[in-house]
Formats: structure tokens, sequence, C-alpha cells
């Protein structure tokens, strides 16, 4: 692994900068931890001496992922995911930027917590680490956080991590604040009381399974309200994980009132659905629950024509003890940091998403959404900058896997595609040997 930041020429590569809508061949000249051109026709005559020239013949060269939402286990936690041991999951991932939750323990949800993740992670990590803070007090739902004093300390978001909050009031007033900060609210739509036991999407395959059902309204209820809630309030609001065609519907209402409204739907919603849970695997018990097949293909249109402006990795790590449980007993969640990139290349090889609509989605846009300088090969721009072989196969072996647990939906999965060079601030810091 290199480590130094010795200028970089990525030569004849296909690259993809959704920030310009650029899309052909070209060159990237990284020096000094910055994009110094991005462009066709830069050579080897025109760098600086001592550049490290790599030839990206058959590669695309892309802006590094922003990962919109990631579980990670520091502080509390880190026998399920340390700093270190995501962020070496992200680089192998393509992912340059983690937004972390704040569902720890203690729960981000005061200045010297979110200054401890900042810390934390500048000193262990490999790759930028941003935390989102609390909406409310230890995640209750009912005293909401000083934002504007959070948001200073580092918070590039806010969010209650894979919980709702159902008072109608408080989230009023969460929003009235944050909009006098610009802060985004990132919020989990599922109504709890219509979730009750249920494990699994509703329908035929749950009743065949012996499985208690979660409807479609648990969720499209939930964001009906908050975006009633965005019109009263004026502020920005995320939506932080849509899995279903209701949802679509109310999301499309709310942008055809141009409201400051976006949304999010992770890869594992993308590229799988309720079926695939066959025999209770309980690697792909999810919050929200996988849906059929005809969501997927909704979610993934929705993608495409950018009515969903994020695709993230939902990263949730779990160790054995919390997973080796009967369906219904065990807990919700996967690992995805590394498996993100090359689950979204299976919709492009497919044909049902291009490549720059996935760059845009992984990259760009929650990079705008955050106010963050990265997913942009612009001049001037951090050289968070990731190479990818869109052809090479490979089968995903979990023991092979950076996360400190295992629980990937994807394993002995098929994949053509992955990250064979990940670059954080001009630093190569994973090359695929």
């Amino acid at each position: 692994m290199l480590t130094d930041r010795r200028p970089i020429l990525l030569a004849n590569a296909h690259v993809i900068d959704p920030s310009r809508d650029f899309d052909g061949p070209g060159d990237v000249l990284i020096v000094d931890g910055s994009i110094r051109d991005a462009r066709r026709g830069i050579g080897a005559a025109g760098v600086p001496e001592g550049t490290d020239i790599v030839n990206c013949a058959g590669k695309v060269v892309a802006p590094g992922l922003v990962d919109l939402r990631a579980f990670v286990g520091e502080p509390g936690a880190s026998h399920r995911e340390t700093f270190a041991s995501a962020s070496q999951a992200a680089a192998a991932g393509g992912i340059t930027t983690i937004i972390c939750q704040p569902d720890t323990s203690p729960v981000i949800d005061n200045s010297a917590t979110v200054d401890f993740v900042l810390r934390r992670a500048r000193d262990t990590a490999i790759v930028n680490i941003h935390p989102m803070a609390a909406l409310t007090k230890g995640l209750r739902g009912e005293e909401m956080t000083e934002i504007g004093l959070l948001k200073a300390a580092g918070a590039v978001a806010f969010t209650e991590g894979d919980r709702s909050v159902t008072n109608a009031l408080v989230m009023r007033r969460i929003m009235t604040y944050a909009r006098d900060f610009d802060a985004l609210i990132v919020h989990h739509t599922e109504d709890p009381n219509l979730i009750g036991e249920g494990v699994m999407n509703e329908g035929e395959l749950a009743s065949r399974l012996g499985l208690l059902g979660i409807p479609n309204a648990a969720e499209a209820i939930v964001l009906e309200r908050d975006i009633r809630l965005v019109a009263l309030t004026g502020g920005r609001y995320h939506a932080a994980s849509l899995s279903c065609v209701d949802s679509l519907e109310v999301l499309r209402r709310a942008r055809d009132a141009g409201l400051a409204v976006s949304a999010s739907v992770s890869i594992n919603h993308l590229t799988l659905n309720e079926n695939d849970i066959g025999p209770y695997r309980t690697f792909l018990k999810l919050s929200p629950p996988l849906r059929t097949e005809a969501d997927r293909q909704a979610l993934v249109d929705a993608v495409a024509s950018g009515l969903i402006d994020v695709v993230m990795s939902d990263h949730n790590p779990q160790d054995v003890e919390q997973k080796r449980l009967p369906f219904a007993e065990a807990a919700a969640g996967t690992i995805g940091l590394e498996t993100m990139l090359p689950a979204g290349l299976r919709l492009v090889h497919s044909g049902q998403l291009k490549l720059i609509d996935l760059i845009r989605a992984t990259s760009t846009r929650p990079a705008e959404l955050l106010g963050l300088p990265g997913g942009s090969l612009r001049p001037g721009s951090p050289a968070d900058v990731i190479v990818i072989d869109p052809d090479v196969p490979w089968v995903v072996d979990p023991a092979n896997l950076s996360s400190q647990c295992k629980n990937t939906p994807f394993d002995e999965a098929k994949f053509s595609g992955r990250v064979v060079r990940t670059i954080v601030g001009g630093r190569t810091v994973y090359e695929l040997v």
C-alpha cells in the first residue's frame, strides 16, 4: 500500500464526474492532496517531476463514494465495528467518506461526543468520517437536541438512526429549529405501532413462512406526516431509507410541490427482494424489510430518474449471537461497506442503471446534500478518488471482508466489478493485489 502524497496521474481512464456531467475518456492529475486537473489529454509531459503515472486503461476513475448511512460501533459497541475496521472496509469498497449514525453508547447528542467521534476517527481511520447527531436527547423522541451547537461542533446532519420520532409536535419543533440553522433532518420512516411484532414484508410470503408482516403503510404514513410538517415549517428533510412504491408516490408529490425533500434507498433494497430471504436467512432481516420485486424495480427506476437522490450501504454490523437465532428473534441489519458498489454494478451490467447515475447517487449527491467538499473531480476538489475495474469477476467470501462482523446478504455472491484503488486526500489507502 502506498502512503506518500506524490503527485499521481491516473491516465487513459474512463472518467466519470457527475458534478460536471462528464462521462468519457480522460486523465486525472492529483497534486498536494487535491485534483489539479481532470480532462482528456493531460499526458505524461504535463505533470510535475516524480509523478506516479498509473495506466488505467479499461478502468473507470470516479470521485470516492460518500456513504450517507453506516453504523460504527464506537463509542460503546466496538465489538461490532470500530472506526479502524469500518474505514478499512470502506476503502476496500471505494467509500472515501462515511457518515456514521448517533445510536451509539453514549448517544451522539452533545458536542463532547461529536468531538470524541471526530478525534477518534482522525486518529484511527483511513477514510473521512463525519457524524450525524441525534434529533432528540438519548434518542427518546421527547426533547430535541441543541441542533445549532451540534452543527457547530461538526455534526453534518441529524437523525434518530433506525428509530422514528412518533410525536408530531416534537418533530415539528425539530424541523422549525433546524430550519434556522439550515440543518438537514434525516428521518427513518417507520411507525413502530404499525410494525408491532412484524419481522418481514407483509404479504403471501410472510404468511407461508409463518412470520408476522410489516405493511407498506408503516413507512408511507410516517413519510406523509413528515412531508406535511416540511410544508408547515419550510425545513430541509431527507427520508433515510425508502423501500416501497407507496412511499415513492408520497415523495413525488412533495417534489412536485417544490418542497426541500430528498431521499435515500439502501443498496439491499435495490438488488434484493423478499424472496431472497429463502429458508429464513437472518442476514436478510432488515429495517425496513425487503419488499416485493415490483417495489425493487420501482426503486431502481426512481434512482435512474433522480426521484431518489442517494444510494447508501445501510451498513449495520451484527455479531453472531444476534444473527444465529430464529428469524423472528434475530437482530435486523447487514454489513455493506465493501459490497455497496459491486452490488450496484449488477444494475449497471443488467442495463437497469447507468454508471454515471450510480456514481451520482453514491457520491456526488450525498456530498451536495451534506455540504461536504467530496463527490467531484473538479479542479481544486479534495483528491478522494477511486479506480474501478468494472468487469473483474470475484466471489464474496465473508472471511475476507474487513468488517469485524460478517453478516453479509451477499455470502458467496458472484460479482463483476470492484474497486482496485482508493485514494483519500491524495494518498492511496487501498490497492487490490
